[in-house]
């Protein structure tokens, strides 16, 4: 198996390189600016340029691409549609209509951000989307772009994504900043009226490599079990680093003033892919004591 991982110097696209790499698999990565610290072959690649991506693809004589490449600036997307639109709703097709005419398997990630969040119930896959903002917007376009280029191709829909990258294996983004905050003494305001299933990006990349291996296609969730506020995400890190709970502090996300609407509940339902692969989604509990020595800087 030679895999082209694009957005390989991301967190997703690093943690997806390591986990081919530990299955035995031959991988090319593209990065968009800084590169990945890992030593496999490694191109700067602009993911809406598809003529170099198909180079790529021809030169390396790869037989999947997994796309872990995206705008991901939600308030950005809002202040700029029109880079949103290349990059996640026309780039992804190119590349799949690249992957279809040579007959090799697209593997293409998606977000909650595609619902609205107006309601009390997890979101299944083919619950009717309707994005608030850009950046959902965008990423939807790209599912239907990704859909109408490559009927086979395999939809990974993400929530939240965080988790340890897989070249320099130190955490990132939410959980990095709140320990970080916590370890320092400092409050740490988090929001209690949005709700969500966290996405461990070591968790997506096993799931994602099971199924490429199952041959299914189609759309999926790929997240945890457990639906959290930011809040209750907070609290459990801090439970993890010994911190003193009492500097998690409770905040909305009126409190904030963001180019970009948030979805309030974009929980996900993910009993599909649990019974395609036969097992139970990991809880959030279960995922950050996965990556717990990630958190060493930050014990107390």
């Amino acid at each position: 198996m030679r895999t082209l991982v694009i957005g390989a110097n991301g967190l997703l696209g690093s943690v997806v390189v390591k986990t081919l790499k530990e299955r035995g698999a031959d991988v090319v990565g593209g990065y968009h600016s800084e590169p990945p610290e890992f030593e496999i072959p490694l191109h700067e690649l602009d993911i809406t340029d598809t003529e170099r991506v198909a180079a790529l693809v021809d030169e390396h004589d790869v037989d999947t691409v997994i796309n872990c490449a995206a705008y991901t600036d939600v308030d950005g997307c809002e202040t700029n549609p029109e880079l949103a639109a290349q990059v996640n709703g026309v780039a992804p097709g190119e590349i799949a209509e690249v992957c279809t005419t040579r007959n090799i398997d697209f593997v293409h990630f998606s977000t909650d951000y595609v619902f609205a969040g107006d309601t009390d119930e997890h979101y299944a896959e083919d619950t009717d989307t309707d994005p608030v903002q850009e950046y959902g917007a965008s990423k939807l376009a790209g599912e239907k772009s990704v859909r109408d280029a490559d009927s086979e191709s395999l939809i990974l829909r993400l929530s939240f994504v965080y988790g340890a990258r897989g070249d320099t294996k130190s955490i990132t983004g939410f959980p990095q900043w709140v320990a970080s905050t916590l370890s320092s003494g400092d409050e740490v305001p988090l929001f209690t009226d949005q709700c969500f299933t966290p996405s461990r990006a070591g968790h997506v990349a096993e799931a994602t490599l099971d199924l490429l291996e199952a041959n299914d296609s189609g759309t999926f969730h790929v997240a945890s079990q457990s639906a959290v506020t930011p809040y209750e995400f907070g609290e459990q890190i801090c439970e993890l680093i010994g911190s003193d709970e009492s500097l998690i502090a409770q905040s909305s996300m009126s409190d904030l003033n963001r180019d970009a609407a948030r979805p309030q509940n974009s929980s996900l339902d993910v009993s599909k892919i649990e019974a395609e692969l036969g097992r139970p989604q990991p809880t959030l509990r279960d995922d950050l004591e996965e990556i717990e020595g990630a958190f060493s800087d930050y014990m107390l």
